[in-house]
């Protein structure tokens, strides 16, 4: 949560010319509700299997980028799943970066298990979140700092760099 999984995403598909998408974008549109809204009428449990179809859906589509939710890879088979159809990236970002851009204006409200913590509670639950997640997180094929997606400038400069460490075709 609040890595850049879509930034960075969203910039590399655009250049090496391959749709994105958005998995919560994905599952709202199919859906037609929100996250948030799905959160709160099934739970995180239904949610979470939600995704997991989702997820198996979109695993055989070609030339796609795929952002994924924070939680994704750590419930059923999914990061299996990931690790068997494409080339996993985990973004890594120091906690108090990723605080920095969740208490952002508007950031919180989109993110249901952190809309309502102060920012102390949300430093709290990041770091124990990150704690549990990292052992689906260092599975990734790819472990690329994303700490520096602020500017268009340090975009450009990810996706460069990002593209050096993939796999060539």
């Amino acid at each position: 949560m609040g890595s850049g999984k879509t930034t960075l995403g969203r910039a590399l598909a655009k250049e090496m010319k391959f749709d994105f998408i958005d998995l919560d974008i994905y599952i709202e549109t199919r859906y037609c509700r929100s996250v948030r809204d799905i959160f709160a009428e099934r739970g995180e449990d239904g949610f979470r299997e939600i995704e997991r179809n989702m997820l198996h859906e979109i695993a055989d589509f070609e030339n796609v980028i795929v952002a994924c939710g924070g939680g994704t890879p750590c419930h059923f088979d999914n990061m299996d799943v990931m690790l068997s159809h494409g080339t996993t990236v985990f973004l890594s970002v120091p906690i108090p970066r990723l605080v920095q851009r969740l208490c952002l204006p508007g950031s919180r409200m989109k993110r249901p298990l952190v809309a309502d913590k102060t920012d102390s509670e949300m430093a709290e639950y990041i770091s124990k979140a990150l704690e549990e997640r990292l052992p689906y997180y260092s599975s990734a094929k790819i472990t690329f700092d994303g700490s520096k997606l602020e500017t268009a400038s340090q975009i450009g400069e990810s996706v460069a760099k990002l593209r050096e460490l993939l796999p060539q075709e």
